[in-house]
């Protein structure tokens, strides 16, 4: 039993195998944490749209504070204007927005008769005179009529989630403002709330670490959204230059995909050069031109600028955190590993100054006496 409590290694593989052991045994009794399961998941995106809002729109609020407007007339302002803000985009923007979806799903046959032909031109060069596009495409089954009817049957088997998606939508709609409203109103007591959970010690440090926590999450998502904006905008003006159709609806998948990190502006950038490739070669050279022109404004401007060294992840990290968490939560995951990792890491940070300080002091009272 002494060397049970003096062996760190013993003891922490003993509690591992516990925990596995719990999680094990929960995994078999699913149907007692199925309520709770159900409880977050519905909870979950509309926490989520509103906790964005919240970071989004906190600073406004916080500088109106500043200039010496009350709280609840700050957050009424600025949710008008917010609201306002969507009412105007809705009449100016979405209509040239759907209509620009609705002309790309019209001309998906002819896009795809236009790469069929565009790859049959490259196989005729000399260096590809012995490649066979039909047999290859043959065995791949890639031809245009298995393409749309694997595309229709998945739309017909997907009727039900259609449905399910809606109500889920309506959900957020609904109970999202609800939410924003009071993190707004009561957002400021929620660390001296938590700070109670424990001993009157720790209580002054915790309180120190959630505002660390918050100021990570708070800088990260208010960064990322003026910088998505920033290059969604100036990809948008890019394609309007050279003459890019659906400019406006690709413009916005560039902005909203450039939320994640190194892989992103190549997931905006895919469905544009594909486009470009059914105009023609030097089309789809000119999108890439863009994205690139507008990645390396980015780069060395916007991003320093607006985000800086605020979350310090080497990009390597950032990569194995894409590749984890986009395996276990897909694309979910790949938004939200980053600030995640960022959060985690503010903790153990704090928490290995406050021991080293500890430490520190022990010692020091070691030595006076």
């Amino acid at each position: 039993m002494e060397y049970f409590k003096q062996s760190k290694l013993m003891f922490w593989s003993v509690w591992l195998l516990v925990i596995a052991t719990l999680i094990y045994m929960s995994t078999k009794i699913d149907f007692v944490f199925q309520p709770i399961t159900t409880f977050v998941s519905t909870l979950f995106t509309p926490i989520l749209v509103a906790g964005f809002l919240y970071y989004l729109l906190n600073p406004l609020i916080n500088l109106l504070e500043r200039i010496k407007i009350q709280r609840k007339y700050g957050i009424i302002i600025i949710l008008v204007l917010f609201l306002a803000l969507l009412v105007f985009l809705g009449i100016s923007v979405m209509p040239t927005l759907i209509k620009q979806i609705g002309q790309l799903v019209a001309s998906i046959p002819s896009l795809m008769e236009s790469l069929e032909g565009f790859s049959k031109d490259i196989v005729q060069h000399p260096l590809l005179a012995n490649f066979n596009l039909e047999e290859s495409m043959n065995k791949l089954d890639l031809s245009i009529g298995n393409i749309a009817n694997s595309v229709f049957s998945g739309i017909t088997n997907s009727v039900g989630s259609i449905f399910g998606a809606v109500a889920n939508a309506t959900i957020v709609v609904f109970t999202a403002p609800l939410i924003l409203f009071y993190m707004f109103k009561d957002g400021q007591h929620f660390r001296p709330a938590v700070a109670k959970f424990f001993p009157k010690e720790y209580r002054g440090q915790m309180i120190e670490l959630l505002g660390q926590m918050n100021n990570t999450i708070a800088s990260y998502i208010s960064g990322q959204a003026l910088v998505c904006l920033l290059v969604g905008t100036f990809t948008f003006i890019g394609y309007l230059i050279i003459g890019m159709p659906y400019a406006l609806l690709l413009g916005i998948i560039a902005g909203v995909t450039n939320i994640i990190p190194y892989v992103g502006p190549y997931l905006g950038l895919a469905p544009a050069v594909i486009i470009g490739l059914t105009i023609s070669p030097m089309k789809a050279l000119l999108v890439v031109v863009v994205v690139l022109v507008v990645q390396q404004i980015d780069g060395n401007f916007i991003s320093p600028n607006v985000i800086g060294k605020t979350l310090a992840i080497h990009p390597l990290t950032i990569i194995v955190i894409l590749l984890v968490a986009g395996n276990l939560a897909g694309l979910l995951g790949m938004i939200l590993g980053v600030p995640f990792y960022a959060v985690t890491k503010t903790i153990v940070i704090y928490l290995r100054d406050m021991y080293n300080i500890k430490k520190k002091h022990q010692k020091l009272r070691f030595e006076k006496k």
